[in-house]
């Protein structure tokens, strides 16, 4: 008689669900025995019950060796995918310059024959979107030397200012030197002692 088809769905039954589950639990670590028997590998199992209890099996080694060699095979998959995905955008990058240097090759012969060249519109509305990009570029880094250069006349007009203020102090300093020594040196000064009409002193 042949066995009727089990219909996948979850067990609502309490006791026939705690029933399969131990079944499935005991072929499904016999049959992960086996593979590795048979096959040479390196099996490891994690199962959790519906109340949370850890069943495991590692053929070859502990179930710790398994996770961490899972861990380097997986992180090593990643690289290499994300190295891969580095290399196709580098030469879709490739790919795109080409075609703008191409391009700009182009337009280049197309200006220099004074528009005897043979360019498509699409090629003209292109080169003309790429001039103008550059067009802004251009203007964006003259503001940006022109906004340094304004700064560095600034700090040179303070740190000039600045030594203005201190020569003119030392100037007024050696004025007032000068000044003084001029005084000293026009109006001597005669210490005398008074005396009478004879010469005598009091």
């Amino acid at each position: 008689m042949a066995r009727g088809k089990v219909q996948l769905k979850r067990i609502e039954n309490k006791a026939h669900r705690q029933v399969t589950f131990c079944k499935r639990r005991s072929g499904l670590l016999k049959k992960a025995k086996e593979l590795s028997i048979l096959c040479d590998a390196d099996v490891g199992i994690i199962v959790f019950s519906s109340k949370g209890k850890l069943y495991e099996l590692a053929t070859n080694g502990t179930m710790g060796e398994v996770i961490d060699r899972y861990a380097e095979t997986s992180r090593g998959a990643q690289i290499a995918q994300g190295v891969h995905i580095a290399w196709y955008e580098a030469e879709e990058d490739m790919a795109l310059m080409k075609q703008k240097v191409q391009l700009l090759q182009k337009g280049l012969r197309y200006m220099f024959r004074g528009g005897d060249g043979i360019m498509s519109l699409n090629e003209l509305d292109a080169l003309e979107k790429h001039l103008e990009i550059w067009m802004l570029n251009i203007r964006s880094s003259k503001m940006q030397i022109i906004f340094q250069e304004i700064q560095e006349l600034k700090n040179n007009e303070g740190i000039l200012k600045s030594a203005n203020e201190i020569l003119q102090v030392k100037i007024e300093e050696q004025n007032l030197m000068i000044d003084m020594s001029s005084v000293m040196s026009g109006y001597p000064y005669q210490i005398t002692m008074p005396s009478d009409k004879f010469g005598m002193l009091y």
